[in-house]
């Protein structure tokens, strides 16, 4: 492989250890660290002129202190003569404020884009968006990539009886996700229509679709209160379903998510390694990346 050099960020270090050793190549050289004011300081410790450079970094954990780190490693290989500047951000930051949903709400998607176009990135590699239409807040290419190989490949190999289950989303901006997996599967799907009063709580939940007597598999791109998903799996627990398991790509699990979990009624709940995930998996057994 010509040329190329990747960095990791401090947000994700294992996955940056997997993806080089996958390839054959060692990490680059780069140290981060932060003056006693807080500011993020960043020393690249080898050439990257006319390397084609990637730059890993996760939008998890102290997200502004990474997303800040992200742009800051971006600009110094850009002004290094770097040829070419990816971001391989695996988790988007900021993705769910996509929209403007309210009056005089911000758009803050669009400004995480704008700030990595202007830090220098030439491409951007991220993973289940949000809302896809993210991409459109680019001028640069983005590529979405999906995490629905990985969640075929877990549903064949750990529940038994996979040819019986209903693929179910808990919203309908999922809708899509799980008719794509359900037709690959060659089963049924349903949906969970829910209002939302504010953000992170669930009004009221119906479910659309048949369970009984089947394993429902609920997917989604992310959970971080895991309110939703809780809630889903009441609804479908008491309409019928003989087991419940969720598959989420991006497992934020923040606040009381984790204690929803343990008391919820999951076989196992099922996450990406876009965000680290060790400690979490000591607190929640139910947990599997």
């Amino acid at each position: 492989m010509p040329n190329i050099k990747i960095f990791s960020g401090s947000s994700h270090q294992d996955l940056s250890q997997k993806i080089t050793d996958r390839l054959g190549l060692e990490l680059g050289k780069v140290v981060t660290k932060k003056f006693s004011n807080q500011e993020t300081c960043v020393e690249i410790g080898e050439s990257v002129r006319g390397e084609d450079v990637y730059i890993v970094q996760s939008g998890c954990g102290e997200i502004n202190d990474n997303l800040m780190e992200l742009l800051i490693m971006i600009n110094a290989c850009k002004i290094a003569s770097a040829s070419r500047v990816t971001a391989v951000i695996p988790c988007f930051p900021y993705a769910r404020q996509d929209k403007k949903d309210k009056s005089r709400a911000p758009i803050s998607a669009k400004l995480v884009a704008n700030m990595l176009s202007v830090a220098g990135a030439d491409h951007i590699i991220t993973m289940d968006l949000h809302a896809s239409q993210i991409q459109g807040f680019f001028d640069i290419p983005v590529d979405n990539l999906y995490a629905e190989p990985a969640v075929l490949k877990w549903i064949k190999e750990n529940i038994v009886e996979w040819k019986n289950c209903t693929i179910v989303s808990p919203d309908a901006g999922g809708a899509k996700r799980v008719t794509s997996i359900a037709d690959r599967l060659n089963v049924d799907f349903a949906l969970i229509h829910k209002e939302r009063k504010k953000a992170n709580e669930v009004d009221r939940m119906v479910l659309v679709g048949d369970v009984k007597d089947r394993v429902a598999i609920l997917v989604d791109d992310m959970a971080d209160t895991c309110g939703t998903i809780c809630h889903a799996a009441d609804k479908l627990v008491s309409a019928g379903a003989t087991k419940v398991y969720a598959i989420l790509t991006h497992g934020i699990f923040s606040g009381p998510a984790i204690s929803r979990i343990n008391n919820a009624c999951f076989e196992a709940v099922v996450v990406t390694n876009t965000i680290p995930q060790e400690d979490k998996m000591k607190q929640c057994p139910k947990i599997q990346v």
